[in-house]
């Protein structure tokens, strides 16, 4: 992620401020153009000769170098993310969005016919889990429910900043009786529960408000303490999750993001319809 977010803020230095083509760095510095290219789009660390010297080339002021200088130090920081134990069963794109919402600071998501991940139960997760790998054997689906909870905990509950979620869901996503109706009825307690949490704002889009609230696949946008972190945005399709950082789409996004909490209830109309969802399931 660090070196994501270097990579991004060298990128807007070459392009946005100075104007130049990638091969004209790289000539400038006698680099070769895959080299600059590989770091810009963070696939590559940057080494501390190489950083100084696009630094001079840029000409960048001290107070924004030293900043930078802090970046590119963690960016060479080896030590493994919790997740690194569970790369055999998930997939690249999944590993993604996990390491982008480690670093964030906020989470903009709607999901039109499932409750969001870290609002799960494990019953729950174990069940949509085992409908959505259907190819894949118990233990797979027991370590994929496993990395679910991990990421509530690491992102919820055991940490000093939790992440600042704010989730927009259809009343599908509540009526659907996931894994049956006893764990229905715990996932749906679950979620009063968490409403009540600091970081978690939820709000519902009731079925009457119709075509306002339809929209084809569920996304998430993610949002960085860092100021030389953008935006980033995952789309989601039965062939994964596809990486949005276009600031073009982004805008998109934030506005139908926007647009749909519009017409969602309230936080507190949100509750009272899941304790009558609930209370027809008692």
């Amino acid at each position: 992620m660090a070196r994501v977010a270097l990579g991004r803020a060298l990128r807007r230095l070459r392009d946005e401020v100075h104007g130049l083509r990638l091969n004209e760095v790289a000539e400038a510095l006698g680099y070769d153009v895959s080299l600059i290219s590989r770091i810009e789009t963070g696939k590559r660390p940057c080494s501390q000769v190489i950083f100084g010297k696009l630094m001079d080339l840029y000409e960048v002021p001290a107070e924004e170098r030293e900043e930078l200088a802090q970046l590119q130090a963690s960016s060479n920081d080896r030590r493994p993310p919790w997740w690194v134990r569970y790369r055999e069963i998930i997939s690249s794109s999944y590993e993604q969005v996990i390491a982008f919402e480690d670093a964030a600071q906020s989470v903009f998501e709607y999901q039109p016919g499932i409750v969001p991940g870290l609002l799960q139960t494990e019953d729950y997760a174990r069940a949509v889990t085992g409908v959505g790998f259907a190819s894949l054997g118990p233990d797979q689906i027991d370590g994929l429910v496993e990395v679910r909870m991990v990421r509530q905990r690491e992102r919820l509950f055991d940490t000093s900043t939790p992440l600042q979620c704010h989730y927009v869901i259809t009343q599908a996503a509540l009526e659907f009786r996931v894994g049956g109706p006893a764990v229905h009825r715990r996932q749906l307690q679950h979620l009063l529960d968490l409403s009540e949490h600091p970081s978690v704002t939820l709000r519902v889009i009731p079925y009457e408000k119709g075509e306002e609230g339809c929209q084809i696949a569920g996304f998430r946008i993610f949002r960085f303490p860092d100021e030389h972190m953008p935006d980033v945005a995952f789309g989601e399709s039965v062939a994964g999750s596809l990486t949005i950082d276009d600031p073009r789409d982004l805008r998109r996004m934030h506005r139908l993001f926007r647009s749909l909490t519009g017409v969602a209830l309230t936080v507190d109309e949100t509750r009272d319809l899941v304790s009558r969802v609930k209370d027809r399931e008692d």
